[in-house]
């Protein structure tokens, strides 16, 4: 039993040991980039389940708890989080990781956002994101360089083990280019309807088109006279599918292809929302399998 004990504890110690950064993540996409990077190095605590939905995430004891612990606090940005994350880091009391501080890292900066608004916003408009849209983990480009951000602040917060860092970042550039092969143009052309504005820079950068939305105005519940027109314009057009995700609109979608014939696409959104999807490799992976 002693036995047992001892090596228990050494177990322990040498995890601890191997570990020189405590890694707070919000979203399950991220905590995935940040495990590529930093392997044994950082211990990493993501906030969001898989299956919540981002936008409506509520701030809980033990996230704040655990941001109370962080070295390095990574999120999403482009105001993705904004209902939950500051009163989280706020109220973690940790100096490292306040705005403005090395521990907090906004993932964002490293991203060409699209869809910024030119205009003053109003909630007349729907839940529209002032920053751009914040879907960019669907992006491949966008997430080569957060990848390459993560690097450097891994780099910058634990020197020792710069190399080992930037190693894993070109393992990560080396796999990202053989998958791009694997993806290549099997998209491309293709048409379709999406619920909500989560496609975009998936449809960019594979070459296929979003050409109507279920929701009238983003986030705002479309009306009946609203699903009519798409129904007579879908059926008119016939796109090949009709696309949202586990938490948006499926109830709609579903409708929609029944009236149609035209199929319901549940795309899968995040790492860990399905069984097999494990990073942010797979999770790409299945999605571009999905719309195939």
């Amino acid at each position: 039993m002693i036995k047992k004990s001892f090596f228990a504890i050494l177990a322990v110690l040498t995890f601890v040991s191997t570990a020189s950064g405590n890694v707070v993540a919000t979203l399950p996409w991220i905590g995935s980039i940040v495990r590529e990077i930093g392997r044994d190095k950082v211990v990493v605590t993501v906030l969001v389940k898989p299956n919540q939905d981002p936008h409506f995430a509520e701030a809980k004891p033990s996230m704040i708890v655990a941001a109370s612990k962080a070295d390095i606090i990574m999120y999403n940005g482009l105001d993705l989080e904004v209902g939950y994350l500051p009163l989280i880091v706020a109220s973690s009391r940790n100096q490292r990781i306040q705005p403005g501080q090395k521990g907090n890292l906004d993932c964002s900066r490293y991203v060409n956002a699209i869809e910024r608004p030119n205009a003053d916003i109003d909630r007349g408009m729907g839940d529209v994101h002032s920053m751009g849209n914040p879907h960019y983990h669907l992006s491949p480009e966008n997430i080569l360089r957060v990848a390459e951000g993560i690097t450097d602040v891994l780099s910058d917060s634990d020197a020792p083990n710069a190399q080992f860092y930037k190693a894993n970042l070109k393992t990560f550039k080396e796999r990202l280019m053989e998958k791009q092969k694997q993806w290549g143009a099997s998209l491309k052309g293709k048409r379709f309807i999406a619920f909500h504005k989560y496609f975009e820079y998936l449809a960019h950068e594979f070459g296929f088109q979003i050409e109507a939305y279920v929701e009238s105005k983003p986030g705002i519940t479309p009306s009946s006279g609203h699903i009519g027109r798409l129904i007579e314009s879908i059926a008119r057009t016939k796109p090949d599918g009709i696309l949202t995700t586990a938490f948006y609109g499926k109830k709609e979608v579903e409708f929609l292809s029944l009236k149609t014939g035209v199929k319901a696409i549940v795309v899968p959104h995040e790492v860990g929302c399905l069984d097999g999807i494990n990073d942010w490799f797979t999770l790409m992976d299945r999605i571009v399998e999905s719309l195939r």
